[in-house]
């Protein structure tokens, strides 16, 4: 069984880097335009708010029950495995990987979906349930998706204190603002196929350091969790997480990595971010239930989402690996809507 299941994964691996390799890597290549100036300046000069340069030391709050709880989200999004994973009674996670694998600094750190002012935002309209949900909702997506696990219960100790802690990351914001430094960096998309060959030397030179050359992260055996973490295989986020989409990756890559990285001064050029991206994602990687019920309005399904229904004439193969441009303006066109991943 498991030499069938190797020939298997040869099989689909050759034809992955098939498709993804047929690509033409001329360095004067047609980009993704921004729609506005606001947009350009946005890719060009990311800014970041003050409230950025606070300090989020929460050892330096006292022990009040209000801080008791703060301290314990704290404890949970820096080490997730021990408190609601496999290391934890709980044991409500599918992998070892922690919040602050993805949400860097404890969710401290701008362009890497930081926590700071999220609390403000919900509750908030998501094209995936087509629906207004909680921030508890929405830290549920995770768990079920990155962390690739099941919901907490959201009256739970758990959950009250990761609130806590993302509302005290979230006091000195303002409700619903256009924070900067939210999410994730805009670099430019390329208007092409990802280049595997190319995204496969960028992880070689920059990633394999951390991630290792076969992706699979540094494990702390006496933490039980990963200082650095697997980025595809049994023990990384599935396909449905927002980090299986090159787009998604691709801008997280950008501001973030290789550790080090900031978003005024990235390691990365745009394509190299891109490349890596798709490479990455070209990987085997556990799978998620009942995808079809993500997005029952198609047209609020990401482009870069790799598996389908879509609402488009599109293929899978292009929406998991591109080209996205054509895919962006045939939604800003057909239906009045501005997708950026």
């Amino acid at each position: 069984m498991k030499d069938f299941i190797k020939i298997l994964s040869s099989l689909i691996f050759g034809v992955i880097f098939w498709a993804c390799n047929t690509v033409n890597t001329d360095s004067n290549l047609v980009i993704y335009q921004p729609q506005s100036e606001l947009e350009l300046a946005e890719m060009n000069n990311p800014e970041v708010d003050e409230v950025f340069k606070s300090d989020f030391d929460v050892s330096k709050l006292d022990d009040s029950p209000e801080n008791q709880m703060i301290k314990l989200g704290y404890d949970i999004i820096k080490f997730s495995p021990k408190y609601v994973g496999p290391e934890s009674n709980l044991k409500l996670t599918g992998n070892h990987l922690a919040c602050t694998n993805c949400h860097l600094d404890a969710g401290t750190k701008p362009y890497s979906a930081p926590y700071v002012g999220v609390t403000n935002r919900f509750p908030q309209y998501k094209g995936r349930s087509n629906d207004t949900i909680s921030i508890e909702q929405r830290i549920n997506g995770c768990m079920m998706r990155s962390m690739n696990g099941k919901p907490l219960a959201e009256n739970s100790k758990e959950m009250k204190a990761i609130v806590a802690y993302m509302t005290w990351l979230s006091k000195n914001t303002e409700p619903k603002n256009k924070l900067k430094g939210k999410g994730f960096l805009k670099p430019t998309i390329p208007n092409r196929k990802i280049d595997y060959n190319h995204g496969r030397t960028v992880f070689e030179n920059q990633c394999v350091s951390c991630h290792g050359i076969d992706g699979q992260g540094a494990f702390d055996e006496s933490k039980g969790q990963y200082t650095y973490p697997p980025l595809w295989g049994s023990d990384s986020y599935n396909i449905g997480a927002g980090m299986g989409r090159v787009l998604t990756a691709m801008q997280f890559i950008k501001g973030n990595m290789p550790l080090g990285a900031t978003y005024d001064n990235p390691t990365l050029t745009d394509e190299e971010a891109y490349d890596v991206a798709g490479y990455i994602n070209s990987m085997t990687r556990p799978s998620k239930t009942n995808l079809s019920q993500d997005f029952p309005d198609l047209k609020q399904k990401p482009v870069s989402s790799p598996y389908p229904p879509y609402a488009d004439k599109f293929s899978q193969l292009q929406h998991q690996f591109g080209p996205f441009p054509e895919i962006i303006d045939y939604y800003q066109n057909t239906y009045g809507l501005k997708k950026t991943k």
